[in-house]
């Protein structure tokens, strides 16, 4: 008998025919994504058109079914449960183009040691549903045996050519020992469910889009956990998450969109490339690094050199909400164009960048925490707006436009190759607080500040700033304090609207600096998490003919957050300076002690 070779799963999402060919994404209302989790969930699993009983042998009650030694073709329309054990063979979908199959997956346990347990070969719409109360295994082979060497596929345990669709209560574990988990070569939409996969290559992937609404998700992939990636048409190749739990280790990408990623809820936990301890930027065998033997040797365009970024997309990027713990080698969270963070939790550590985009950056609410990280926010423009932000940077902190990125160096996969000298930061709101060992804030171009709280605990280094621009930074608004070193020093342009006092003084970690007005009222108490030669502090308080007093040391009653103490009352520390603003910028000592100056440039 010849075992013909197949690889299942196809399902038409119901949102696909809303997409038809357009780029525009499914409707992800609330009320739209209950709706769609009911309607799994309140299946009637017990029915079937037909049962397949897995044994000592087949066991077939009903039709639509052929069974050749090991091998049971599904050939028409209807619903199918599969229960039981086959321990080498094979459930292939060869039904008409207008057929619609569902599978019932009722404690199945499937295993072959030549193919893929389930290959869909053809239906109009296939679902795999599964039942609640049970789990489900499927195990393919580690080397699939084909007809025709032309041909590789199927190529994963569970391969359709066609649209899959998969929901239910149930757990499905299956193990991809050839290269994929779980793949459709259209669309791949998941309803609910139990699923664990471990695979070799990607171990979720739907070739035209990939759409999610909800299930608990634990994947171990040598390649991308989940991935989209149709390379020829612009309209497709993206990725959905409404909701869902994810559990998320890969070699490569956590999850990648060849075009747009959208995620609106869920709880992610994703390591990639063996964490932020295995830095992509130092790693010497990329281009190899990561791949599992034959996993990513294939010759097909759409597998390319490993990447190991934790959320990747080709184009927009964008966040609504959602919960997200990331260890990544590569940037956390990255996109070849533009990304929009609306709301969200993030705790990240990356060995290249927290976030990258190659061309625009809004942050629009939502609390970041890079804990470490190469770069912590770079894109040519960045604009924040809202949002609670905290990064540590070995190099710098935002950066517009690349900076002296020396990770972008190596020929990695995703390099950074800016040519832009127009790189723009925008404070519009929200509280940023910077602690880099590289600039501070560093802009091929200008940094504009109109409202905020922006902290910076800049570099000790004389080869860095803790403010870096190549234009103007005018502020207009907000509270800035940045403090580091003064050998490249830049402050805030002089045609700022808003005042700023500089204070050249060289301070300890951690020791207060604090201004008083005139009439002895705090206005500001900060001390620095490093020694520094330099503290720039721009605030709304600060009035031009008004006098104010400066003083370190001491002690504050205050509460203490990145170095800024709130209420309370500063007593104890000496007299530095006694200044009457006059301008725009005024200070304590010499601003001209480094390359910069007032609006001055600093390093390249």
């Amino acid at each position: 008998m010849k075992k013909q070779l197949t690889f299942f799963i196809s399902a038409l999402s119901i949102y696909s025919t809303l997409i038809g060919c357009s780029k525009q994404q499914p409707n992800t209302s609330d009320e739209a994504i209950q709706e769609n989790i009911v309607e799994s969930t309140n299946q009637d699993h017990s029915a079937a058109d037909t049962t397949i009983e897995f044994g000592s042998s087949i066991t077939v009650n009903g039709t639509g079914v052929t069974v050749d030694e090991n091998i049971v073709t599904i050939t028409q329309g209807g619903t199918y449960s599969l229960s039981g054990t086959l321990d080498d063979g094979q459930v292939i979908v060869n039904a008409g183009d207008l057929d619609q199959v569902e599978i019932l997956l009722n404690g199945v346990h499937l295993t072959s040691s030549t193919s893929a347990p389930i290959y869909v070969m053809n239906a109009d719409k296939t679902t795999l549903t599964l039942v609640e109360g049970t789990e489900s295994v499927i195990t393919d082979a580690e080397s699939y045996v084909y007809e025709d060497a032309t041909v590789d596929e199927p190529n994963a345990a569970i391969f359709s050519k066609d649209d899959l669709k998969i929901n239910g209560t149930g757990s499905l574990i299956v193990n991809a020992n050839y290269n994929n988990g779980i793949a459709s070569k259209d669309d791949l939409d998941i309803k609910n469910g139990d699923i664990t996969i471990n695979a070799v290559n990607n171990g979720l992937k739907g070739k035209d889009s990939i759409e999610i609404d909800n299930g608990t998700f634990v994947i171990n992939s040598g390649g991308d956990a989940i991935k989209s990636d149709n390379t020829t048409d612009t309209t497709k190749g993206w990725i959905t998450i409404n909701n869902g739990t994810f559990n998320l280790t890969a070699t490569g990408d956590g999850i990648q969109a060849e075009t747009d990623l959208l995620i609106n809820s869920g709880t992610f936990t994703i390591e990639t490339g063996g964490g932020s301890e295995n830095s992509s930027s130092k790693s010497s065998s990329w281009g190899v690094w990561g791949i599992p033997g034959h996993a990513q040797t294939s010759s097909s365009s759409s597998e390319e050199t490993t990447s190991a970024k934790a959320l990747k997309a080709g184009v927009n990027l964008t966040v609504e909400d959602g919960s997200f713990n990331i260890d990544s080698s590569d940037d956390s969270i990255h996109t070849n164009d533009s990304i929009v963070i609306n709301g969200g939790s993030f705790t990240i550590a990356s060995g290249d960048d927290g976030i990258h985009a190659d061309t625009t950056l809004d942050i629009n609410g939502g609390t970041i925490d890079i804990t470490k990280s190469y770069e912590g926010l770079e894109s040519t423009t960045i604009t924040i707006n809202d949002g609670t932000i905290h990064l540590i940077a070995s190099d710098d902190g935002i950066n517009a436009a690349g900076g002296n990125d020396g990770s972008a160096m190596n020929g990695r996969p995703g390099q950074n190759n800016f040519s832009s000298t127009s790189g723009m930061i925008y404070f519009n709101g929200g509280y940023v607080y910077v602690n880099a060992s590289g600039d501070g804030l560093d802009a091929n171009g200008s940094i504009e500040m109109s409202g905020g709280t922006v902290i910076v605990d800049g570099p000790t280094d004389g080869g860095n700033g803790a403010l870096d621009y190549d234009a103007t930074f005018n502020i207009s608004g907000g509270l800035l304090i940045a403090s580091g070193s003064n050998a490249m020093l830049q402050t805030p342009s002089s045609s700022s609207s808003q005042n700023t006092i500089v204070v050249s003084s060289n301070t300890s970690s951690h020791t207060l600096v604090n201004i008083q007005d005139s009439t002895g009222t705090d206005l500001i108490t900060y001390a620095p998490s490093k020694s520094s030669q330099v503290i720039m502090i721009s605030s709304p308080e600060f009035k031009t003919g008004e006098t104010y007093t400066i003083s370190t040391g001491g002690t504050s009653t205050g509460t203490e957050i990145d170095g800024l103490y709130k209420g309370g009352s500063y007593s104890g520390g000496s007299n530095v300076a006694t200044l009457t603003i006059s301008s725009s910028i005024t200070s304590n000592g010499n601003l001209n002690n480094g390359m910069g100056g007032p609006g001055g440039m600093g390093r390249p």
